[in-house]
């Protein structure tokens, strides 16, 4: 979705007026219409990391480059819609026997067949050093960061990190582990559950409070709060769907494509 725009008025005409009669419109329509017609909040303007360090999903299919950047151009949304029609819709099934061990521990810099495996640096560290600037190691390493600076692609906002307060920022599996499980996961060889949950394409470092509130959502259920970056965020979860061969929910589809500018 393209962030909102604002015209010059083409005449003068008292402010107060209409403030007044757009308030009262917006209550009378409820909370949607509130919604929709509030010029996009703190961070939406532009959506984007602001020194350019975000990447078009389009043009990241392995996942190893940083951000990401919104999808405004008809072309790109058009090979949105076309990714994610393609993608086999399915019920999802029960939770029963998940564990998050089920995907190996966590941050496994062993899990083969991924960018950056065995590469000596676990993964949330690798991730941090993808998407993070004004980087600090600790003393003596080339891989345990410390503090840095991160565009949260999420809200807009810039997050000044320190590794004291480690869960300010955390690292969202798009495609949560959980949501595979129920999808299809929880028949998969071990193998290729470790790749998921290590694969740099499902994971981004974000705001943590916000990735909290996330829990194990498709997109029909929750999206980022930053509505510029809604198209990208859903072709990225539809990228690692079509990766490993896993269906979404009649209703994920439905809201991905809605977000990319179906009708």
């Amino acid at each position: 979705m393209t962030a909102y725009s604002r015209r010059p008025p083409r005449t003068a005409r008292p402010v107060l007026p209409l403030l007044v009669v757009a308030l009262a419109a917006s209550l009378l329509a409820g909370c949607d219409a509130i919604d929709s017609a509030v010029p996009a909040a703190s961070g939406d303007a532009g959506g984007g990391a602001p020194d350019g360090r975000a990447t078009s999903p389009l043009k990241n299919a392995e996942g190893t480059e940083p951000g990401l950047a919104p999808l405004t151009g008809d072309a790109d949304l058009a090979a949105a819609r076309k990714l994610i029609s393609a993608l086999e819709v399915k019920g999802r099934g029960p939770k029963t026997g998940y564990d998050r061990d089920e995907f190996g521990y966590a941050w496994m810099d062993s899990a083969d067949g991924v960018p950056y495996a065995r590469n000596g640096c676990d993964t949330r560290n690798d991730l941090l050093k993808r998407d993070g600037q004004d980087i600090e190691f600790r003393s003596g390493s080339t891989c345990v960061i410390v503090s840095m600076t991160l565009h949260d692609p999420y809200t807009g906002k810039d997050i000044a990190w320190k590794k004291q307060k480690a869960t300010a920022v955390q690292i969202d599996h798009m495609v949560p582990l959980s949501y595979s499980w129920q999808m299809g996961a929880a028949r998969w060889n071990e193998d290729k559950r470790k790749q998921l949950a290590n694969d740099p394409l499902n994971l981004l470092p974000v705001d943590g409070p916000t990735n909290s509130g996330k829990q194990d959502s498709g997109p029909a259920s929750w999206l980022p709060p930053s509505k510029p970056v809604r198209c990208a965020y859903v072709v990225r979860f539809a990228q690692v769907a079509a990766k490993y061969e896993m269906p979404v929910t009649p209703a994920d589809r439905k809201a991905m494509l809605t977000q990319c500018g179906a009708t």
